[in-house]
């Protein structure tokens, strides 16, 4: 696809973000059963509930600018659920796989806060503030859900695995 004028910039990398929190609701429910901690689990469970909650915010932008989303699938979600698949696949259930499941969720907040953030600096350009607060919304959201992930790490998440790697 061509990109022309900022506003098909803008419907391009909404759709692009629509295309990879989809993507997400299918890999959450994946992850959550693969978590041995049962706060990882529930955090990815309620994580799945927010992801529905940006999934209307955006449906709801569509819809107030009047605008058409465009076919597309996000490369790097997909690259993003296919590294979730191989920890799930390639590690043991326990700490360690807990710790690589963290390190991944981690990827996917940083690439959908540098998404929202990118959309945001766009709708104001654009003047789209109804749009604005809903992708600040958002772009909230996932921050939230980064520190969430940070705090579940350093609160032995992390440090479980080493002391589980060094016995092994």
């Amino acid at each position: 696809m061509t990109v022309k004028t900022i506003e098909e910039l803008f419907i391009h990398e909404l759709s692009d973000i629509y295309s990879a929190e989809k993507q997400l609701t299918k890999a959450l429910p994946r992850l959550a059963r693969a978590a041995d901690n049962p706060a990882l689990a529930d955090g990815f469970q309620l994580h799945l509930e927010e992801t529905q909650d940006q999934i209307e915010r955006i449906d709801k932008i569509v819809e107030l600018l009047d605008i058409r989303l465009k076919r597309i699938k996000c490369a790097a979600m997909e690259g993003l659920v296919e590294e979730g698949k191989d920890v799930i696949d390639s590690i043991e259930a326990g700490s360690l796989r807990d710790a690589a499941l963290i390190g991944g969720a981690q990827k996917v907040e940083h690439y959908e806060i540098a998404a929202y953030g990118t959309l945001a600096a766009l709708a104001k350009q654009l003047g789209y503030k109804d749009a604005l607060k809903l992708l600040l919304e958002t772009l909230a959201e996932e921050k939230a859900t980064d520190e969430k992930l940070t705090m579940l790490a350093e609160q032995g998440g992390n440090q479980k695995a080493a002391r589980q790697s060094k016995a092994a």
